[in-house]
Formats: structure tokens, C-alpha cells, sequence
């Protein structure tokens, strides 16, 4: 709605009062009687030395000493299912059967900066108890040799997450080759 500029709407002019009145004579306005405004919820507020430590405990957490080496392409569709898990668990994540809750788009960054951001957001899915994600790693039409830049780094990352059950590539209408959906362990 295009505002004046004390936040109420422009006022119209006489004519096209009457024009807009004239179109709509059945028509009244709704008044704020019987509706219920909800309040702002507020968080409270997380101290700062939290969130330094848990971003160094994360940052910690990443650097292991597996090195991730890229192979061409194959064609494969890519898929991880935990041991433990059944692969009737995996079908039902192919499928579609699990929404994605929540979806973190790596786009544009650098390896360093996916892995972070990646841990971070995986934790937090974790603390809010969200089961399904999309991870956007992009499919790297972009990219120098036009290969994909962090596909195969999130897929190995995401195998070194306790919390991460099973992941699928997404189907095409997600994003397929380009992202992933992950299936992570429920909070209890």
C-alpha cells in the first residue's frame, strides 16, 4: 500500500472517491472489532560468550583430517542412508514423503565459508528439532570448468554429522543434482 508520508494512506481526490464508492456500494469496511492482534513474540536473549563458544566448538568440529577428492561426474544419483537405517527410509526421502522444514543455499561461497555455515545450520536445525532440510551446493554451471564446486564437499561433510540420517539428491522440481534433502535424527 503506497503510504504518505505520516503513514497514513495518500489522501484521494474527491472525484475518484466517489468513482471507487460508486463501484463497490455493497461493499463496507472492516473494522478491527472481534480480531485479536498477537503481540511479539520475543526470544530471550542468548549471551554472547554462548555464542562464541559454540561457534568455536563448531569451527573445532570441522576441521578433521579427512581430505575430500573429487571424481568426475558419473550420472549417479547420489544418495547416503547411515548404517542402521533402512533403506525403505531412503525411498521415502527420494519420494518425497518428508517436507523440507528448513533450506540453507550455498551459493557463491567459498569451501571454507560452506563448512561453516553448513555446521551452523545443522546445529540449529538440531536445537529447533527440524527432521527434513535442502541444502543448496549448486550445480556449478558458473564455476571456472563449469563442474561443481562444493557438491561433493557438502555430500562428505554431511556423512561426518552424527545427526544426519540419510540424504537423497533432491528431486528436479528441488533443485536435483544441484542440492541435497537430508533427513536428520529427531531431538530425543
Amino acid at each position: 500500500m503506497i503510504q504518505g508520508g505520516n503513514g497514513d494512506p495518500p489522501e484521494m481526490p474527491d472525484a475518484d472517491l466517489e468513482l471507487f464508492r460508486s463501484a463497490l456500494p455493497d461493499v463496507a469496511p472492516i473494522t478491527p472489532h472481534g480480531r485479536f492482534l498477537h503481540p511479539p513474540t520475543r526470544l530471550p536473549p542468548i549471551p554472547l560468550s554462548r555464542l562464541r563458544d559454540e561457534r568455536e566448538v563448531i569451527h573445532e568440529s570441522l576441521h578433521d583430517p579427512v581430505q575430500w577428492h573429487e571424481d568426475k561426474e558419473t550420472g549417479e544419483e547420489l544418495a547416503y542412508v547411515r548404517p542402521g537405517i533402512t533403506r525403505q527410509t531412503l525411498r521415502r526421502l527420494r519420494r518425497g514423503d518428508w517436507i523440507s522444514q528448513a533450506e540453507l543455499d550455498l551459493h557463491g561461497l567459498t569451501k571454507a565459508e560452506a563448512k561453516l555455515e553448513l555446521a551452523e545450520f545443522l546445529h540449529e536445525c538440531k536445537r529447533r528439532g527440524v527432521r527434513c532440510v535442502r541444502i543448496i551446493h549448486g550445480k556449478g554451471l558458473r564455476s571456472k570448468n563449469r563442474e561443481p564446486v562444493l557438491k561433493h564437499h557438502v555430500r562428505h561433510w554431511l556423512t561426518l554429522r552424527e545427526e544426519v540420517l540419510a540424504f537423497v539428491q533432491a528431486r528436479p522440481m528441488d533443485g536435483g543434482g544441484g542440492a541435497v534433502m537430508v533427513l536428520l535424527k529427531s531431538r530425543s
